[in-house]
């Protein structure tokens, strides 16, 4: 007969030996109290659980990840020199161009000259116009300035103001009016002033002004 003491160690034994046949899910259902329910579902919550979790590490990574990338990104992209807009560094050239220039002794007065041949070579690579051969044109957009008025000593389209120049032929007023010419009135320049014109253009003119005498 065993006593009680015997009795419960007996049993002790018997449970553990049990327990070792069982696995995790079987010993986890018969450690729940016999009054309790068992809550249906609570594995899919728990792997749930464990899914979101995984899910969320990964996520967190993705960002990390993606941060790191925008800011090696930004890092290059200020290591890389800009390329200059060639508008903006010509528009900012224009604005701090001197106005003027001074010219003094033998040294100026050869930079002089040079500033006037770059000049012209220049406005020898323009045409005036466009071209065009048709002195009124270029008389209202140039010559009448001074000839309408008479500013600086100008000859108006009038005969009597043009018949001793008339009287010189036709050849010499086309060299004053391309060369330039220093009268005792004033001073014709260089193709009006416009270096840009053509002699053709110049001969034309003069041709249309004297057609036009009143």
């Amino acid at each position: 007969m065993l006593t009680p003491g015997q009795g419960r160690s007996g049993r002790g034994k018997g449970q553990v030996r049990a327990f070792r046949g069982l696995d995790g899910a079987d010993i986890i259902a018969g450690l729940v109290p016999p009054g309790s329910a068992r809550q249906p579902g609570s594995t899919v919550r728990n792997h749930d659980l464990v899914f979101l979790k995984h899910f969320s590490q990964v996520i967190a990574f993705l960002v990390v990840v993606m941060i790191g990338l925008i800011l090696l990104g930004l890092y290059f992209n200020s290591r890389i020199e800009p390329e200059e807009n060639p508008v903006a560094v010509a528009a900012t050239e224009a604005r701090i161009r001197p106005v003027g220039e001074v010219y003094a002794g033998a040294t100026g007065a050869a930079a002089a000259a040079a500033a006037a041949e770059a000049a012209a070579k220049a406005a020898a690579g323009q045409v005036a116009y466009d071209g065009t051969l048709d002195g009124q044109v270029i008389y209202e957009a140039l010559c009448g300035a001074c000839h309408t008025s008479g500013a600086g000593g100008a000859p108006r389209l009038e005969r009597a103001a043009w018949a001793a120049r008339i009287a010189q032929g036709i050849d010499t007023l086309n060299r004053h009016a391309i060369e330039g010419f220093q009268g005792e009135a004033g001073v014709m320049p260089a193709k009006g002033g416009n270096p840009a014109l053509t002699d053709e253009q110049v001969i034309a003119t003069v041709q249309w002004m004297l057609d036009n005498l009143k």
